[in-house]
């Protein structure tokens, strides 16, 4: 069934739902979902949006990538690009559409962000913000503001790209059904009946990074999904085939800059 469009709405205050202003800026809309909860496959047409999790962690798929959204980070998704939501324990969802003439020189493709203090609590103003607002009133200004915050977000690797190549993708479907899998290029290429050097030109092609980055960030991200459901450091290092905790830490802040631990917080 074809994926049909809503007209945006917001809540007023009082848990009515009131349409949000066709030419503002920036508008925000508040919504919790339950553990588990899956968004179909949609679009928003006219508007740019920034997903954010103030609880919780999602999971946002869109064109052949996949991303690890945790609370402390926003995905930004341009204008008229599918992508699909699934939630990892409960969300607290507070999403920004943003009319593409509001921002100057957005990312071009979907993008993790980090969200700053001064960002979060921005957004959590914007949610109390009345449907209509002038744009010269404290209203206006805190979504002015929002833009303007949002043009100094720095992106993060947080992007697990997706190959449209057959045999990509069956390495794909190894990596997100064991992570831990030890499997060297050699082996893949025995078992896919080609040389190492077309594996390693497929992977260069299709997903900008070497066969050990793809998998090296696969396991990262699923590690992100675990710690968020609460699991121990040490569990997750395990089950992903690191050596120890320490060697899963240490690749964990090279990829990410922080601690598993600071990552969170």
């Amino acid at each position: 069934m074809p994926y049909r469009k809503k007209a945006i709405t917001a809540a007023d205050g009082q848990g009515r739902s009131v349409p949000f202003a066709p030419d503002a800026p920036v508008l925000c809309r508040a919504r919790d979902y339950s553990p588990g909860t899956v968004i179909p496959l949609h679009h928003h047409p006219d508007r740019h949006q920034l997903v954010y999790a103030e609880t919780g962690v999602l999971v946002v798929q869109a064109g052949a990538g996949r991303w690890v959204v945790p609370s402390t980070r926003a995905i930004w998704m341009p204008v008229g690009m599918g992508h699909k939501v699934s939630c990892i324990g409960a969300v607290g969802m507070r999403s920004l559409y943003i009319l593409p003439s509001a921002i100057a020189h957005p990312p071009g493709t979907a993008s993790t962000v980090s969200v700053t203090p001064l960002l979060a609590a921005l957004i959590r103003a914007a949610v109390e913000v009345p449907q209509p607002y002038r744009q010269d009133s404290r209203d206006g200004r805190v979504m002015q503001l929002i833009l303007d915050e949002l043009q100094t977000l720095p992106v993060l690797p947080l992007h697990l790209p997706q190959p449209l190549d057959p045999r990509l993708q069956a390495i794909a479907r190894r990596l997100e059904s064991s992570p831990d899998d030890p499997s060297t290029l050699q082996d893949w290429a025995r078992r896919l009946s080609v040389d190492v050097k077309t594996i390693q030109r497929l992977c260069a092609r299709e997903l900008g990074m070497t066969f050990g980055q793809w998998r090296q960030q696969a396991r990262l991200l699923r590690a992100l999904e675990r710690l968020a459901h609460g699991d121990k450091i040490i569990d997750v290092a395990l089950s992903l085939g690191y050596a120890s905790p320490s060697a899963f830490t240490a690749m964990f802040k090279k990829r990410f800059g922080q601690r598993p631990s600071q990552f969170f917080h």
